[in-house]
């Protein structure tokens, strides 16, 4: 198969994924859909931070944040403290309480992914999580802007001299609802 058609078929294998995250939002908990899963998540991953910065990390607008930052601010799973260097922000905390619907989260995805992969060695689910985690390293810093294409080594091309302009496009994240 040539590189190309590799990207090709990835490309088709990544848009089934959508099957398996649609079946891991059916078994989430009526009190906490798919965008209060997402907030709890990133703040335990990234820690406390305002509200700019969940938008950015969720990639969606502020005010579908705001939504979802209510909803699992009214189940108190998160507090919202002044910020001490900007007292019209807010920071937003996991509390004890959204640690434990957090925990409820990750058990009941593990017994999920358990239960289907059940006829998987443990190498080939080690594997997938490593593939999994360097393609989302890969995407990770997708918001700072395009890449330039990567070059094998062996056929890298001369780097032209710095012009001082910068001729890329910042991208502006798609709003997601």
């Amino acid at each position: 198969m040539t590189r190309q058609a590799h990207y090709e078929e990835l490309a088709r294998q990544l848009s089934a994924v959508g099957v398996v995250k649609r079946e891991i939002a059916r078994m989430l908990p009526y009190d906490c859909p798919g965008g209060s899963a997402g907030v709890l998540t990133l703040l335990d991953r990234h820690g406390e931070m305002r509200m700019s910065r969940l938008a950015e990390l969720l990639a969606v607008d502020t005010s579908v944040t705001s939504r979802h930052v209510a909803h699992v601010a009214e189940r108190g799973w998160i507090e919202r403290l002044p910020d001490p260097a900007d007292k019209r922000s807010r920071i937003l905390r996991l509390t004890p309480a959204g640690r434990d619907k957090l925990a409820e989260l990750h058990r009941r995805s593990t017994r999920l992914l358990a239960d289907r992969l059940s006829h998987w060695s443990d190498d080939e689910v080690g594997e997938l999580v490593r593939l999994m985690g360097r393609l989302r390293e890969s995407f990770d810093d997708c918001r700072a802007g395009p890449r330039p294409p990567r070059t094998p080594p062996q056929a890298a091309a001369p780097v032209p001299p710095d012009t001082g302009t910068d001729i890329t496009t910042p991208r502006t994240p798609a709003k997601r609802t």
